[in-house]
């Protein structure tokens, strides 16, 4: 199946729930935003009548402590009509497929940080990076920024967060074993694009 129909799309979607706001993962994330990165003191969630939404906030200093997404550097590493995966090696997720991803961090591009994902999690560099999608979604707290990349030198190979790595032509995706909603739907959109030639 090189795309799933849209009836096996809306069931393989409703398992799609690891990293969430409703997933275990995220809850024992949540659980760390306890004192004020001011002051230090404890925080509550309280109404912010300004903004109309419950926030953190600090009770000993009112300083409002505020929860944006994350941004995710990605890429789909291509060579021959095909694109590696990564089968994950760490929570959320574990033993699910997803393609190279990772949090940007301060003082680089987006691009840049997809790239150093890309070397990091299956040991490989990539070039010619093209915007492939931004993916976001209401219940989950960061906003994936992909890019179609080629794969340059030696054979990828898996990094500390990969069990191993594989590459497959667009009907070899295993989309009942994908890691997120993110990894879904960057593949499915590829996966059309080859379909049509542009790929």
């Amino acid at each position: 199946m090189s795309v799933p129909s849209p009836s096996v799309e809306k069931r393989l979607l409703k398992t799609l729930t690891r990293g969430t706001f409703s997933s275990v993962w995220w809850k024992s994330q949540k659980k760390h935003l306890r004192r004020c990165p001011r002051c230090g003191g404890p925080l509550s969630r309280r109404l912010v009548r300004a903004e109309g939404r419950r926030r953190h906030v600090c009770r000993r200093c009112r300083h409002i402590v505020y929860e944006n997404p994350k941004l995710v550097g990605a890429t789909l590493p291509l060579r021959r009509g095909k694109v590696y995966l990564l089968r994950r090696s760490i929570e959320p997720s574990y033993g699910k497929w997803t393609f190279p991803a990772g949090y940007m961090e301060l003082g680089e591009t987006v691009e840049e940080a997809a790239a150093r994902e890309t070397r990091e999690e299956i040991r490989c560099r990539v070039k010619r990076l093209r915007l492939q999608g931004i993916y976001s979604f209401k219940d989950t707290g960061a906003v994936t920024i992909l890019y179609r990349a080629n794969v340059v030198g030696p054979e990828p190979r898996p990094g500390p967060e990969a069990l191993c790595v594989r590459a497959f032509r667009p009907q070899e995706i295993p989309w009942e074993e994908l890691a997120f909603k993110s990894t879904y739907h960057g593949l499915r959109d590829w996966a059309t694009a080859r379909r049509k030639g542009n790929g």
